[in-house]
Parts: C-alpha cells; sequence; structure tokens
C-alpha cells in the first residue's frame, strides 16, 4: 500500500469504506492521513444527537464536513436515551387538534425550572423545537398513538406537546433509537455523496488555535495511537456530557455521581477542550437528582438495580424516610420536582421507603417491570432490600435510628387512624404501616446528565466568561449543559430536543 505522504484518496476507494461508517467500519491510517491533507469547511467532534443534525444541515447546503467520533459506531447518547421530545405547533399536535404556541412552550419550560435556565437559549429552543419534529416527521419519525401528552415522568406541561417514538415501548431507556433511525440514512446518503466524512474510534486531543486566538483545528488520535491533524473554518464541540466520567463530574457539579449508567463516551472531552482555548464552564449548581434509584451496590458510584415509580407514574402507598429514621417531604406532593429537590438536601441523597406486608399485597406496582413479589424475594438477599418482623428490627437492620422510625410510623399511623391532618399534608393514606413482617428499600438520587456545560452565545460560540466569543468555536448539545435549557429541573424532553434543535440550526447557519 501506498505511503501516507503520496497516498491519493479516489471518491471510488473512498466510498469502498463508507458503506459501513455507521455500523462498524474505520478507514484505514491511509486514507485518515489523506484527509488530513484537505481543508474543511466544518469539523464536528461528537457523531451523535447534537452532531448528526448539524452534519446533515451543513452538507446539505454544500459545505464538506467531517465528523470525527470517539466510539466505533454514530449515534452517541441516542442508544440510551428515552428519546423524548417536546415542541410547539407540531404536525402531531395539529392532527389531534391541539392549539399551541412557541411562547406558551417558552412560558411553560421557565416556569417548571423556576426560571433557572438560560433564557436566550430557552428562547431559541422554544421558538424552533417545533419545526425540528416536524422535520423528524418528514423523514420517517412517529410516535406512540396517545402522544403527544402533558407529562412523562416529570411535572406536567400546560399543553400535551411531549412525545416519544415508539422504539420505547419495550423499555424506557430505547426510545431515542426512533430518532435514531431517521437520522441514520440521512448521514449515510451524505457519506456516500461525499459530503461528509466520518471518522470513528478517533479521539479529539486538543484544538489548534492561532496566535490571534481562532481555532482552525483539530489534534486527533486514531484507532492505533497515532496523531493527525484536520483543519477547518469552523469546529463544532458537540461531544456530550461528563456523566460517565466520576471524577470530572463531581467536580463540576460538587455531588458524587451516585449512579454510573450514561453513555460510556460522556466523559467530558469537549468541556476540557472548550477550556483549553479559553472558554469557562458554568451550570453545575443547577444540579438536581432524579427519584428512586436502586442501587447494586455502596460502591460510589454504582451501577442500576432498579428504579422505583414517582408519583406521575402511581400514588404512593408507602412513605419515606431519611437516614435519620424521620420522614423529610410530603410524598404524594403534585411536583416531582419538589420531592427531587428534597432529596437533593438528605445526606447522601439517600431515602428509604418504608412499607409492610399489606401494602404489598394491595398496592400498584412500585417498581418498573418488578411484581411486588418480587420485593419480598429480594429482602435480605441484595443489599438494598430488607425485611424484619418489627419495626425496630426493621430500623437494625436497615441502619436507621430504631427510635425515630418507630416513632415517625407511629405518628403516621395515628394521625391517619383518627382522621387527623398529616403532618407534612399528604392526602394520600390508604393504609397504616402495621401488618408485619415490614420491609424497607433504599433508594438513591442519580442522574443521566451533566448540568455543567461550556458557556455559549445566542449563536452558539463559545464564549469567555466576559462574554466575548471563541472564534471558529460553537458547542452543542450536552457539552453546553443540561442545565442550560432545563434550568435546576428535569423539565420534559429538555435532553434531547435542544440538542437535535440547535444541531439543526447550527448547521443551516454556521
Amino acid at each position: 500500500m501506498s505511503s501516507a505522504n503520496n497516498f491519493q484518496l479516489t471518491k471510488r476507494e473512498f466510498l469502498k469504506y463508507s458503506s459501513g461508517l455507521l455500523s462498524a467500519a474505520v478507514l484505514p491510517f491511509p486514507y485518515q492521513a489523506a484527509l488530513a491533507k484537505e481543508n474543511w469547511d466544518v469539523i464536528i467532534i461528537g457523531g451523535g444527537t447534537a452532531g448528526l443534525p448539524a452534519a446533515i444541515f451543513a452538507a446539505q447546503r454544500s459545505l464538506k464536513v467531517l465528523v470525527i467520533e470517539k466510539a466505533s459506531v454514530l449515534g452517541g447518547t441516542l442508544f440510551v436515551s428515552t428519546g423524548q421530545i417536546s415542541g410547539a405547533g407540531t404536525v402531531f399536535q395539529q392532527r389531534k387538534g391541539i392549539k399551541d404556541t412557541p411562547d406558551l412552550h417558552y412560558d411553560d419550560i421557565m416556569r417548571l425550572n423556576n426560571n433557572t435556565s438560560d433564557p436566550v437559549l430557552t428562547r431559541i429552543l422554544a421558538d424552533h423545537a417545533g419545526p425540528t419534529i416536524n422535520w423528524l416527521e418528514s423523514n420517517g419519525y412517529t410516535i406512540f398513538e396517545n402522544h403527544p401528552v402533558k407529562k412523562m415522568a416529570h411535572d406536567p406541561f400546560t399543553v400535551a406537546r411531549y412525545q416519544q417514538g415508539p422504539k420505547g415501548a419495550t423499555s424506557p431507556w430505547g426510545g431515542g433509537m426512533a430518532i435514531l433511525n431517521v437520522l441514520k440514512p440521512i448521514v449515510d446518503k451524505e457519506v456516500m455523496k461525499g459530503s461528509i466524512t466520518v471518522l470513528l474510534e478517533t479521539s479529539a486531543d486538543d484544538l489548534i488555535q492561532s496566535t490571534n486566538g481562532e481555532i482552525n483545528g483539530v489534534v486527533v488520535t486514531n484507532n492505533e495511537g497515532k496523531t493527525l491533524e484536520y483543519k477547518g473554518h469552523k469546529i463544532i464541540l458537540a461531544s456530550g456530557g461528563c456523566a460517565s466520567n466520576p471524577r470530572l463530574y463531581e467536580e463540576l457539579h460538587d455531588v458524587p455521581l451516585y449512579c454510573q449508567m450514561a453513555y460510556p463516551e460522556s466523559q467530558g472531552a469537549g468541556l476540557i477542550l472548550g477550556q483549553s482555548v479559553g472558554g469557562y464552564l458554568r451550570g453545575g449548581e443547577k444540579y438536581s437528582p432524579l427519584y428512586g434509584m436502586i442501587l447494586s451496590d455502596n460502591k460510589v458510584p454504582s451501577t442500576p438495580y432498579a428504579v422505583a415509580k414517582n408519583v406521575i407514574e402511581r400514588l404512593p402507598w408507602e412513605i419515606l424516610v431519611n437516614s435519620q429514621g424521620k420522614r423529610f417531604v410530603q410524598e404524594d406532593h403534585e411536583s416531582v420536582d419538589h420531592i427531587e429537590h428534597l432529596i437533593g438536601d438528605q445526606p447522601a441523597h439517600r431515602h428509604w421507603a418504608i412499607l409492610d406486608q399489606h401494602m404489598l399485597e394491595q398496592m400498584p406496582q412500585l417498581i418498573y417491570d418488578w411484581s411486588n413479589q418480587r420485593i419480598i424475594n429480594e429482602s435480605n438477599n441484595q443489599v438494598m432490600f430488607k425485611t424484619a418482623d418489627s419495626i425496630r428490627n426493621l430500623a437494625i437492620q436497615t441502619g436507621l435510628h430504631p427510635l425515630n422510625l418507630l416513632s415517625t410510623i407511629q405518628d403516621y399511623n395515628h394521625n391517619l387512624e383518627k382522621g387527623l391532618a398529616d403532618a407534612f399534608g399528604r392526602q394520600y393514606r390508604p393504609l397504616a404501616i402495621k401488618k408485619g413482617p415490614f420491609y424497607s428499600i433504599r433508594m438513591s438520587g442519580w442522574s443521566l446528565c451533566s448540568f455543567a456545560g461550556l458557556g455559549v452565545n445566542g449563536n452558539f460560540e463559545v464564549t469567555k466568561s466576559s462574554g466575548e466569543p471563541i472564534k471558529n468555536l460553537y458547542a452543542i448539545g450536552e457539552v453546553i449543559g443540561f442545565g442550560a435549557t432545563s434550568g435546576n429541573a428535569y423539565v420534559n424532553g429538555m435532553g434531547v430536543t435542544p440538542a437535535l434543535t440547535y444541531g439543526k440550526l447550527l448547521g443551516e447557519r454556521i
């Protein structure tokens, strides 16, 4: 084979490899080296939720696009995402006679996150999310028959604008594939045309910055450990967050990564690259935990074992206590966000569900994909599940304060049986906790995303802390932080929708 110095990359030879780029094929080094001689219009670091639409729309404007992806396949977090998206004025709403506007969407987002998201970015999202969803639909995207809806898992919108693709039917984590299955053939088409070139198993290690501060290239390492430089007029960071990097996650959020289940490549490379050339990070203080993760063990981080349903999915029969054995929240509060923020106030974000045999026999399913009988079977066999014949013994086995737990349950039972108001204002109290054996389930706050991200302006340019943009450098997707558009709450659709929308917009404008 010819050396890299005199290797000529013909279109026919390139297409020989490009047909498999989305599955497993990696270009041989001579091809990679030949591509390094090119001057690219746009270089996109990250081939996932934000990077793929950016590549598509830039390529369709006849720009020459290079996508650099660390994994062996394109798709990024879409492989593990629920794929839940929201937007106003969509064809899905129109078919059901649902009236909605970007203004209503914007107001809902800001209401749900207590006005803590970036107002400029949120406004852009609200104005353009609907057209983005309509574009997906025009390319074959479909949703569940009963969607759009006002809510799934978190506090509701005032208008039904929230939907998920049917690939999520068998697993709540699989809906992102419905979106990837739309994007993939469009990218394939542009690859075959030569408009998009993809480098898989390639990590971006550094940005090339000129003496005047402009970014004009990327330094990469391929799967053989060889270093190459690619020059480009515009560079887009679309490499995701850091929710699979425990050390960086804790540094940016001041909270340990209790559960590790994000996409493995979410290591924070884009955050580090942006900082290295003068960008700054923001949003870590917006962190809020999700409800009800049952971990596999006591390690930090641990892996998921099961997930309990929250108040949106079922009304609670059990009570929740903290590490002192005391209640800390109105378990049936209508706002999941309210409950999650109180969980975030507890030591290590731990909370225990306390219930008895009668509840397990009568109540609806507590844990996703589990029968309540399985809770009985798991007790004293898995570290997060305990059972005992008395409240005192349950507290001892669980590690909770025995007198506090006993007093907590006696107070709950007394108010219920005497028809008195609950100490926390709880309304739904179907049963007292008094028929042994008794059970405890230890749950933890957790997160799939990083709230912290690079500061950007309304043009998606990476900025310095002063607000001055870094020329030729852009960022979209989770690399700008989940908190940028979701604020300090989990607003429906504010993970996937901004990534898709900003990717489309940047590809159209850059």
